[in-house]
């Protein structure tokens, strides 16, 4: 069908204006084909799935009808699940931030009512509830349902299977006659037409088909992520799988902009496309992108739109989409020409929701992943560096008089001591200052993801591995010694004659009162004598290590 423009469809101009800051290109099909109808004040059955747009479908007109300066509820939305309301309302608040004033709140069990109550009380335009509690609240008289004038049921069938057939037919009986009603199902079932038959009025049904889903053959998997930690993590999945190029996807102008310019500052080759761009600008980095001088291309999912390329290895949702139909868009961009794909998700706290509304869209489970541990990615680069050399000695692509290495030689310096300097050389100029992240502290206790799996994505086996390291890594140090946590690591190129010699120098300490230095990538555990160990701490407050700043204090481990 030929899909007009938002401008087209009779919506008011503060709602075009939030529309356009959203960057919705056009509008989907449930949305051209019911807004107009909503607008002229007809009910409608709209048979659509989730993920084609139709929350919008319904809000918009919605919004458009109320009265702002009528502190009273004129406008009511019926969901299934606390959920779902809480997403609706979301919806509503984004739709009508240029409405000054606009009072909308999700009403819900599970939740504290007196919170509800007061809210209530106070004054609100437009409700986005479950049945059960709206019930609730009818029955308080915290609710005065008369000067509802559109009554909105989201996904009726779903609350029709819950058991809410009582409640959903004595709100709607509460409300007076002359109220627009609109009928949202996935499916047309025998408890949906009777619904249809006792409240609507002659409704229009407007049916969309969704279109068909080619994401079998991507790999899909999810990580559970603060987003503080989402450039940490996304960098270090970059190290490990090496992709040629790889999308991320961000929710907002703003978001591409900072991951972008992140990634930049991490030494990767990036760009960013978002509506901001122009078009000469977009063309341009498009064109890099597909000939491999970009790697890493981050975008909103507007400014994607029509990027045909063939070798995308990996499509990261570092904002997982608010509609599964925008994730089935995005992870399609990889896989292609009977390529295999990869599509990786971050969540974290309620996006968790959104997950499983992705996996009902697309009939498929999404496997929780492990985040790679910075040894890991060391012990990728370090491999990469091996097999580099490797073929290099391998091909004869090197100085075949060696005149350098034999200087050093003639120095007394051992064959295996000046390789293990110009691998620590290499890898020093390759490789990525990682951080620490909160995720990478083990956990209390484990929880379960949503499909019943073990949060850390690894075998009893693996765990036992890693349980034997922590226990050696964690033995107490020797009698007499405390052991401090410093700062620095081997990323920062600590050494442990170094640091013993910045001790010594810096707290004046005896010969012996420093034993065992063991050395991470972004810390360094010592052991000093007890009796030194605050003066350790004092005297080195204020002092450096290979030029940087340090925190030295006792290990809480």
């Amino acid at each position: 069908m030929d899909i007009p423009p938002f401008n087209k469809l009779g919506l008011p101009a503060p709602l075009l204006k939030a529309v356009e800051s959203l960057d919705f290109e056009k509008p989907s099909a449930i949305q051209a084909l019911a807004i107009p109808p909503a607008l002229a004040n007809k009910d409608i059955v709209g048979l659509s799935e989730t993920g084609s747009g139709k929350t919008a479908a319904f809000v918009l007109p919605a919004l458009a009808k109320i009265d702002l300066s009528d502190h009273i509820p004129q406008a009511l939305i019926l969901c299934p699940t606390r959920e779902l309301a809480v997403q609706v309302c979301e919806e509503v608040h984004r739709l009508g931030r240029n409405l000054p004033g606009l009072q909308a709140i999700p009403v819900y069990g599970g939740a504290p009512i007196d919170r509800q109550l007061r809210a209530l009380k106070k004054g609100v335009h437009l409700i986005v509830g479950t049945p059960g509690r709206l019930l609730d609240h009818l029955r308080r008289k915290s609710f005065d349902p008369a000067q509802i004038k559109i009554a909105i049921l989201d996904e009726a069938d779903r609350m029709l299977d819950m058991g809410f057939r009582e409640d959903m037919e004595v709100i709607l009986d509460t409300i007076h006659d002359d109220h627009q009603t609109l009928f949202y199902s996935a499916t047309m079932n025998r408890g949906v037409e009777r619904l249809i038959q006792a409240f609507g009025k002659d409704p229009e049904t407007i049916s969309v088909k969704r279109k068909s889903l080619t994401v079998a053959s991507i790999e899909q998997s999810y990580y559970e992520v603060r987003h503080r930690s989402k450039l940490e993590v996304l960098s270090r999945i970059i190290d490990t799988e090496e992709p040629r190029l790889a999308l991320v996807f961000c929710n907002t102008k703003r978001s591409v902009d900072e991951c972008a310019e992140a990634l930049l500052a991490r030494g990767y080759a990036a760009d960013r496309l978002h509506g901001d761009i122009t078009q000469q600008l977009r063309e341009r980095t498009v064109q890099r992108f597909r000939e491999g001088k970009v790697e890493l291309l981050v975008a909103t999912d507007v400014a994607a739109r029509g990027l045909d390329i063939d070798d995308i290895d990996i499509v990261f949702n570092y904002d997982l989409p608010q509609d599964p139909e925008d994730y089935v868009h995005r992870i399609g961009r990889t896989g292609r020409a009977g390529r295999a794909g990869r599509a990786i998700s971050f969540v974290f706290g309620r996006d968790i929701y959104r997950l499983q509304r992705v996996e009902r869209y697309i009939r498929q489970t999404i496997s929780h992943a492990r985040i790679p541990s910075q040894e890991e990615v060391e012990g990728k680069r370090a491999d990469v560096i091996f097999e580099t050399l490797k073929d290099l000695l391998e091909s004869g692509g090197y100085d075949p008089h060696g005149s350098q290495i034999e200087r050093l030689l003639d120095q007394g310096h051992a064959a295996t001591d000046i390789a293990g300097a110009l691998f620590s050389l290499v890898g020093e100029a390759t490789g990525r200052e990682g951080e620490e992240i909160e995720e990478d502290r083990p956990k209390q206790g484990r929880r379960k993801s949503h499909d019943g799996k073990d949060r850390s994505g690894s075998t009893p086996k693996e765990d036992g591995k890693r349980k034997k390291k922590r226990d050696r890594m964690s033995a107490g140090p020797d009698q007499g010694m405390t052991r401090l946590f410093l700062s620095l690591g081997k990323s920062q190129g600590a050494k442990p004659g170094e640091i013993a010699g910045m001790l010594y120098r810096e707290a004046g300490l005896p010969d012996g009162s420093i034993g065992k230095i063991s050395l991470f990538p972004r810390h360094s555990l010592i052991d000093v004598g007890s009796e030194f160990a605050e003066t350790v701490i004092e005297s080195t407050r204020n002092s450096k290590l290979r030029g940087k700043p340090f925190k030295l204090d006792h290990d809480r481990m």
